[in-house]
């Protein structure tokens, strides 16, 4: 599938997300990866990554999962150290934009501390794509020098996108040999897309941590089908 980047976010959530991934890649059409780099299952992520080099690695940047990887981030947390929810970070207004800078640099400083090629920018539940971060995120694509998910509900100016185009529809209800090749066949000519994923075998650290647990293991089960090969 030329042109079409099949990325499997929530790299390092557990090891049974990493192995999911895996699996989705090395016996099916998963080309694309991103990791988050504040989880417990990170570290296997990387030794993973590291035998696997086929598989492309970006980095799944986050406000709303975790504890954070830099001090000094009060805005960024609640009173037990971990990230805010995804709707307060949306809510609020006082969310410091300097803070969210120290923060996520310091992500992408410790994913590179890794030695693994930096393949593109994302983000857990879309936060880069919140109107006040726009700019920030512009300013680490071109500092990076990588792309970013074209996740923006708009057009954004002289951002560096990853693809023409992005899709979020394989998930959930629409998890389906079926429902993948229409949004494959949906692609404009020419253009390039992105189709995200969360394939996963459950652990008992997704179970306990995550809403979205047995639709992964269908997920796994679809990009690695015969009829999608």
């Amino acid at each position: 599938m030329r042109n079409v980047i099949i990325n499997a976010d929530d790299f390092g959530l557990c090891r049974g997300v990493n192995y999911g991934i895996m699996d989705s890649h090395r016996f099916g059409i998963v080309n694309s990866a991103t990791m988050l780099v504040n989880m417990p299952g990170t570290e296997h992520a990387v030794e993973l990554a590291r035998y696997y080099r086929e598989l492309r690695v970006g980095i799944h940047l986050t406000l709303t999962c975790g504890r954070p990887v830099s001090s000094g981030i009060p805005s960024l947390i609640n009173e037990k150290g971990f990230f805010r929810y995804t709707s307060r970070i949306f809510e609020e207004s006082e969310i410091d934009v300097e803070e969210v800078e120290l923060e996520w640099t310091s992500q992408i400083d410790r994913f590179l501390s890794f030695g693994l090629p930096l393949s593109h920018i994302d983000s857990h539940h879309h936060v880069h794509s919140f109107q006040p971060l726009i700019p920030l995120v512009k300013r680490l694509s071109e500092g990076y020098g990588v792309p970013v998910r074209n996740a923006f509900g708009s057009d954004v100016k002289e951002m560096n996108l990853l693809t023409d185009q992005f899709s979020m529809d394989f998930y959930g209800e629409g998890v389906s040999v079926e429902g993948l090749k229409r949004i494959l066949d949906s692609r404009n000519h020419g253009e390039t897309l992105e189709i995200m994923c969360h394939p996963a075998y459950v652990d008992s650290f997704l179970k306990e941590n995550s809403s979205y647990c047995e639709q992964r293991l269908r997920e796994l089960d679809v990009l690695t089908s015969d009829d999608l090969l």
